[in-house]
């Protein structure tokens, strides 16, 4: 099961409020993988989704943050689950 977020559809306000809503839903279904799509624009979005993953409480719920090298738009957070 992969979650997708595509933030074109979210109003700049409501960013880390979908973030945050994404991450815990990833956790509650035990998703493997989150798809967060940014877009591509001038790249000041998908900063602000790196930033916000790279908060230590957000940080400790991932395994891994990977840049889609084919898609510049687009971020694959990755979970681990035992």
């Amino acid at each position: 099961m992969k979650l997708k977020l595509d933030l074109h559809e979210v109003p700049g306000r409501d960013i880390d409020r979908a973030l945050r809503a994404i991450m815990a839903e990833a956790v509650e279904k035990k998703a493997p993988l989150v798809e967060i799509i940014p877009g591509k624009g001038s790249g000041a979005l998908k900063k602000h989704v790196l930033k916000f993953l790279g908060q230590p409480e957000n940080k400790a719920l991932y395994h891994r943050v990977e840049k889609d090298s084919k898609n510049f738009g687009r971020v694959f957070v990755h979970f681990l689950w035992k």
